[in-house]
């Protein structure tokens, strides 16, 4: 060792002992979180107009809140945002009086802009949002949406200019105007059948100017659509919201419940841009919690809101929501007290969990099922599809596999809405099932091509699909593969229509048919089938027109039996929640939508160190 290194050798290694101490402490554990649970998966976003899926929808219930919130005792809508309502004698027109202490988590007010400018952002067609239809019911909603505009319309223009082209928002200069006409050219003069532009002749303030999106013959725009103002939501001061629907909507107050309709922040949106907004350091929410840290495929951490203005109602600190598939381990975790709650279990030990105070199970307004893509040969002939329906036992699903009470499913919708009378689809029936398979020209299986079972990886979803394998070979002769995918891939295949058939599963965003037959319209994005039929989309917007009651569950009636008799779709089971909730937890209830929000949630401590000290 040199002089100068013997020197400073023992100030160096105290620097170096100081430095890892510093390093050390900077990496201190964390502390533990109050309740913990299994939400199943990683999630795709946090964004409320572009998530569909359960995982994503239980971590927005807890950071964001919308007019008003699901009571999960007893399914009811209670005051969120919104501390009251009033609604006109025709339901077709609600006024929300917002409180003035709801808060944004840096500190502004929640005001009714916020709901009126993220409604708007829902239904732009560029946020591509698929429950962008959940607001088809406000006056306009749909033609916005679409962008369908005719001569008269009152429309907006958005130009070419936007600060920041690779994002929406903040928009490029809006104009407003009347449209006056629409105009074709082919784009390739001359040739038959060529594409046409459409070119808008809009008066603006008495001038006539010529717009479209493609033509170089019109002013340059990225958007004409229908003027926001013509839609049904309107601001009347800071706390009062107007909204105004196309037609009488019962369940729309259960509608505001959803988190489709849930305020987003929009200086966050529009200084980050989509997804950055959604990243933790940008994030600004309303809701009673914040998330404070998100791991990938490891956690969510969400901490207490000190801003959300029923916080002294909130009891839990800090929340940790783990992305677990596996079941097996997920029930392990639980076993050995490193979760709260679980919400899914093997099926293999079912019976044995069903004997435990712990095991929580009811009925659900929910459906399991295979999306069917109807523009994949042989499945697009509807005989083959229903003989696949009609050689399924769905009874070795429900009582040799699951066995916790869920049911042979014959419909989309499950049972239990009132005054509603399902259409059914054909039961078990295998010498049916080989007539129609032979009438659509392949007798006992011979010819057509292997089918391709897609399901999100998890081990219940591969244990049904390997009996489905199983039935099908074995009552048709048909081969068959499967494959799995994590949630996001699957999410995106099932999208873009890249399979054949799918698992699916489906909760009733509120207790009506329509929250489960308005997804297979022939332009829904729900859809996801390639499944269209005309009559079956006029008796679904009929009924949303229709006042009389009866009238109108007849119509939805019909339009289900068109669907069990195409079967675009096979109905599977219906559902019932199997949750392990740890005995010290309380504020947790078995209701029909399964939800259960996380500020509700409380722990018993007294109750929890004696569960932890028993032997």
């Amino acid at each position: 060792m040199n002089q100068w290194v013997r020197k400073w050798f023992p100030y160096l290694a105290l620097a170096g002992f100081g430095a890892a101490l510093a390093w050390a402490i900077s990496f201190e554990e964390p502390p533990p979180a109050d309740f913990t649970f299994i939400n199943s998966t990683e999630i795709k976003s946090v964004d409320p107009a572009i998530v569909t899926g359960s995982p994503e929808g239980r971590i927005i219930y807890a950071i964001f809140e919308g007019l008003y919130n699901l009571d999960p005792n007893t399914s009811e809508p209670i005051p969120g945002v919104a501390k009251s309502y009033e609604v006109s004698p025709d339901l077709t027109q609600y006024t929300f009086h917002l409180r003035s202490n709801a808060l944004w988590s840096h500190g502004e007010p929640v005001l009714a802009e916020d709901f009126r400018w993220s409604w708007r952002r829902c239904l732009h067609p560029e946020t591509a949002s698929e429950y962008a239809y959940q607001l088809y019911y406000l006056k306009n909603g749909e033609k916005y949406n679409t962008g369908k505009v005719e001569p008269g319309d009152k429309v907006e223009i958005e130009l070419n200019d936007r600060p920041n082209p690779q994002q929406m928002f903040p928009s490029g200069t809006m104009l407003h105007g009347t449209l006056k006409r629409i105009l074709e050219e082919p784009i390739y003069p001359g040739v038959k059948d060529s594409p046409v532009d459409k070119i808008y002749e809009v008066d603006i303030n008495g001038k006539l100017v010529r717009y479209s999106t493609n033509s170089p013959n019109a002013e340059p725009c990225l958007n004409l659509l229908l003027d926001f103002s013509e839609v049904g939501v309107r601001v009347e001061d800071n706390y009062t919201l107007v909204v105004t629907l196309a037609n009488p909507t019962p369940y729309f107050l259960n509608l505001t419940t959803f988190y489709t309709l849930f305020p987003v922040n929009r200086e966050c949106v529009e200084k980050h841009g989509y997804p950055n907004w959604t990243k933790v350091e940008n994030l600004i929410t309303n809701g009673p919690y914040l998330m404070s840290e998100r791991l990938i495929r490891d956690r969510i951490r969400l901490v207490k809101n000190n801003m959300y203005w029923d916080r002294d109602h909130v009891s839990l600190e800090i929340i940790d929501a783990l992305a677990v598939n596996s079941e097996t381990t997920g029930l392990n975790m639980y076993m050995n007290n490193e979760v709260d709650w679980v919400l899914n279990v093997p099926t293999s030990i079912i019976p044995e969990l069903k004997k435990r105070d712990d095991f929580i199970s009811a009925p659900m307004l929910t459906i399991y099922f295979y999306r069917i893509n109807t523009n994949r040969p042989p499945l697009d002939n509807p005989k083959v599809r229903r003989a696949l329906n009609l050689a399924l036992d769905k009874s070795v699903i429900t009582d040799r596999v699951l066995r916790s009470g869920q049911q042979p499913a014959r419909s989309f919708v499950p049972p239990g809405l009132p005054g509603y009378q399902q259409g059914l689809c054909g039961a078990y029936n295998i010498a049916e099932a080989k007539r129609l398979l032979t009438e659509a020209g392949y007798p006992d299986g011979k010819g057509l091509p292997t089918i391709e079972i897609l399901y999100n990886t998890m081990e219940a979803h591969q244990t049904i699909a390997e009996v489905i394998q199983s039935e099908w070979k074995t009552n048709l002769g048909i081969d068959v593969r499967l494959a799995n995918l994590e949630w996001q891939s699957y999410l995106a295949t099932t999208r873009d229509m890249k399979y054949m058939v799918a698992r699916a599963g489906w909760i009733g965003d509120y207790p009506d048919p329509n929250t489960f037959l308005d997804l297979f319209t022939s332009e829904g994005p729900q859809n996801q089938t390639g499944w269209k039929n005309k009559q079956y989309d006029q008796l679904i917007s009929a009924a949303a027109k229709e006042g009389d009651k009866q009238k109108r569950m007849e119509m939805l009636h019909q339009a289900e039996q068109i669907l069990m008799d195409e079967m675009p779709i096979i109905p599977i089971y219906y559902y019932v929640s199997n949750n392990m909730v740890k005995p010290y937890v309380t504020g947790f209830y078995p209701n029909i939508q399964d939800l259960h929000p996380l500020h509700h949630i409380k722990i018993d401590r007294e109750a929890r160190n004696r569960y932890l000290q028993a032997p």
